[in-house]
């Protein structure tokens, strides 16, 4: 990746409007720049007339619900993110997250947390408890207890309330799908930015748990992620930004945002083998589905 293309800020220019309007099934509004209303109104303008606003920490789980009570095209969901919970219980001295620099809470401050995810997830307007899951990734082997026992309660407020369980998995196959068994899934699963091979895609399937293909499917060296969508079910397959980030290609390392959906979706259909209306028409049935709207 060329330093240059990871500065340019500009904003891509919009696609071409899909004629069926689909849903973002992932995206950080608070992440983004403009207001709410300009993302949603640019959004709208190419058919992307849903999306689903997802709660990363305490702080974003309640900006989330509040935005989604406030617009009708909005629908939050609330998580502390798998790398928020070792963060709450060890610390973060270099002031990593959005929180800035944390002591050390313990398991007493991650009980706290949990409890106001808790009493988001019983709110109406919120859809779903996530991002939660597990991430092998950014958080070493000594924060591993942490994400697990965060994962597991996630799991258990979302079956409680009936809500979908929206999953982070990154470089941890084979522990999410483990603790998801131990568990006992909710009835609604969807694995976001769906990162798994072929061979993951067909277990999703059995289990029916979603999967929601982000712009990265549009890489050059995603064929694996392109063989998995090729094996995910028509009905089990959602599309998000996960914006500001993950733009697809050609825009690759400027900013995200839910108004570029088309540009994965058609990326999509061709993967698949439909066309854009088709796919268009089940994954908008397909997160109505998911996320209970």
């Amino acid at each position: 990746m060329s330093s240059d293309r990871s500065k340019d800020v500009t904003p891509p220019p919009l696609p071409a409007p899909l004629a069926v309007p689909v849903a973002d099934s992932h995206t950080h509004l608070d992440m983004q720049s403009g207001t709410v209303e300009e993302g949603l109104a640019k959004a709208a303008s190419v058919g992307v007339t849903t999306v689903v606003q997802v709660g990363c920490d305490v702080n974003g789980s309640r900006w989330a619900a509040d935005t989604a009570a406030a617009h009708p095209s909005v629908h939050a969901t609330v998580a502390l993110h798998p790398n928020e919970a070792p963060r709450i219980v060890l610390g973060d001295p270099d002031g990593w997250s959005r929180q800035g620099e944390r002591p050390a809470g313990g398991d007493a401050a991650l009980d706290e947390a949990l409890a106001e995810i808790d009493r988001l997830a019983a709110l109406p307007h919120v859809k779903g408890v996530g991002e939660t899951g597990l991430d092998h990734f950014r958080t070493g082997p000594e924060g591993i207890a942490a994400q697990e026992r965060s994962f597991r309660a996630h799991i258990e407020i979302a079956k409680r309330h009936g809500k979908a369980l929206v999953i982070h998995d990154r470089d941890a196959h084979d522990d999410v799908l483990r603790i998801l068994k131990e568990e006992g899934a909710p009835e609604r699963t969807v694995f976001h930015c769906y990162s798994g091979d072929a061979e993951m895609a067909r277990i999703c399937a059995e289990n029916g748990y979603f999967m929601s293909f982000a712009g990265n499917v549009t890489f050059k060296n995603a064929q694996p992620l392109r063989d998995a969508l090729v094996a995910a079910p028509r009905e089990l397959v959602l599309v998000e930004t996960d914006a500001p980030f993950l733009t697809p290609a050609p825009y690759r390392g400027r900013p995200n945002a839910p108004y570029l959906i088309p540009v994965t979706l058609r990326a999509m259909a061709a993967v698949k083998g439909l066309d854009e209306d088709t796919l268009a028409a089940a994954v908008s049935a397909n997160t109505a589905r998911a996320f209970d709207y």
